[in-house]
């Protein structure tokens, strides 16, 4: 995804590598400086990708999704009002409303009452079947209405609080919670004919 860095062009002299932080950046990128812009990438863009990742389950569009936030943060450089919000937020929400927009064209803690895994070293099969048994939760996700996917990526694969999932989505946290509860549910019922092999899965 290095072609991110690259759509800007600069005449100035190249500065020594940047420190500081996403404010800092921010207010020399409104000074057109690339440098500040390339540092803000290459601090954000795996963590980007890895979010438009979860909620598409497709490389090429969640490089996509990735490339046209930072192609946005860099158009709307001039713009950008210190304390507004953190830079991280905002690219977030630029994510998630690319990946939603472009569907409409795990951390498993929704599994409450499945047991640890064991500690110990497994052997070749149990980690084969485990495999298929986080398979099956990913494909279980995928089918889930777009904004209740992306609200469980942010809450359980992010670690994120119902506040910074609200400040990503745009939303209240109240709605936040109710994707949550609705997610949960959903996947619950995707996943009720496959209980008893992923207790099995996760059993000592």
């Amino acid at each position: 995804m290095n072609k991110m860095l690259s759509f800007a062009s600069s005449t100035t002299v190249a500065l020594p590598p940047l420190g500081g932080d996403d404010e800092a950046l921010l207010e020399r990128m409104r000074l057109d400086d690339v440098d500040a812009y390339r540092t803000l990438v290459e601090r954000h863009i795996d963590h980007g990708y890895a979010i438009a990742m979860r909620i598409l389950k497709n490389p090429a569009d969640a490089e996509d999704v990735t490339q046209d936030a930072f192609v946005k943060a860099w158009m709307n450089r001039r713009r950008w009002d210190a304390g507004r919000a953190k830079f991280s937020t905002w690219l977030y929400r630029v994510i998630v409303n690319r990946c939603i927009d472009k569907q409409r064209l795990v951390k498993t803690e929704w599994l409450d009452d499945v047991e640890e895994p064991a500690a110990e070293i497994t052997d070749a099969v149990t980690v084969i079947h485990r495999q298929r048994v986080y398979g099956r939760l990913e494909d279980a996700l995928q089918r889930l209405p777009t904004q209740q996917r992306a609200a469980l990526v942010l809450s359980y694969y992010e670690d994120m609080s119902n506040l910074e999932v609200a400040d990503v989505m745009g939303t209240t946290v109240g709605a936040v919670e109710s994707l949550l509860k609705r997610g949960r549910k959903r996947l619950r019922e995707l996943l009720r004919r496959e209980e008893s092999e992923i207790r099995v899965g996760f059993a000592d």
